[in-house]
């Protein structure tokens, strides 16, 4: 049929048929259901499988034409939102769905400000999915029905300081997560072989990035932001004063 004369519906349709989708989730079983779920819903979509954030890094890499990700929001090794964050940080093109057995909409909202394109449940239907995959593909944001982003002024706070940490690079993100772990310079410099000044450089920048003064801060923000649990914060007197000028 000539595109010509094709109305959007159909348009969008024809793309997301032929779109090129990856799965991420460290349960085989689920990526299964959700493959097929895709197959079905999308016949003439290719489809890709990955079961941590790495092999997914990888992946992407490896297929820049992907039209969405699908990525499942507690994967192994990952705090909160630190995997949607990365993946925003590295692929910045390519549109990012959470996906998760939590429902909460103040949850989902917050994955939107961390800029993800969309959240599905994991108890959603065929015709749900459906609906969704092919919102995102025709490059709408998609919450599942009655999810609405009302914007209260007790979250704009929060959500300027989530834009910020979308900010960072890769590595000065890696460092901030680092940071609300309590590790200390040499350890950050050990585990990403660089140097101890390359450590403090970086904590420098994350911190003027954040609008922040110190790493305690930084670290707190990480932890708070992210979702995580509380874990051992490292004292600015410890050894490691990296305060902002």
């Amino acid at each position: 049929m000539n595109a010509q004369l094709m109305d959007p519906t159909e348009i969008a349709a024809a793309v997301s048929a032929t779109a090129t989708i990856i799965i991420a989730d460290d349960h085989p079983l689920f990526r299964s259901a959700l493959r097929a779920a895709v197959s079905q819903l999308l016949p003439g979509s290719l489809t890709f499988e990955a079961e941590s954030l790495a092999e997914l890094i990888e992946l992407v890499g490896a297929h820049p034409e992907t039209d969405l990700v699908l990525l499942d929001l507690r994967m192994p090794g990952v705090q909160g939102f630190s995997s949607l964050i990365q993946m925003r940080g590295v692929y910045p093109a390519v549109p990012v769905a959470l996906v998760s057995a939590e429902e909460e909409p103040a949850l989902m909202r917050r994955a939107l400000d961390f800029g993800a394109t969309g959240f599905v449940p994991k108890s959603a239907g065929i015709e749900e999915i459906g609906t969704a995959l092919r919102a995102m593909l025709a490059g709408s944001v998609w919450l599942p029905p009655g999810v609405t982003d009302p914007g209260p002024e007790a979250d704009n706070e929060d959500r300027e300081l989530a834009q910020r940490i979308t900010s960072l690079t890769p590595q000065q993100f890696r460092v901030l997560m680092m940071l609300a772990d309590g590790r200390l310079n040499k350890q950050i410099a050990d585990e990403l072989s660089v140097t101890e000044a390359t450590v403090k450089a970086h904590v420098t920048a994350i911190l003027r990035k954040l609008r922040l003064y110190r790493r305690t801060q930084a670290a707190v923000l990480a932890q708070r932001l992210l979702g995580a649990e509380s874990g051992p914060i490292v004292p600015d007197d410890a050894g490691d004063s990296d305060d902002a000028d």
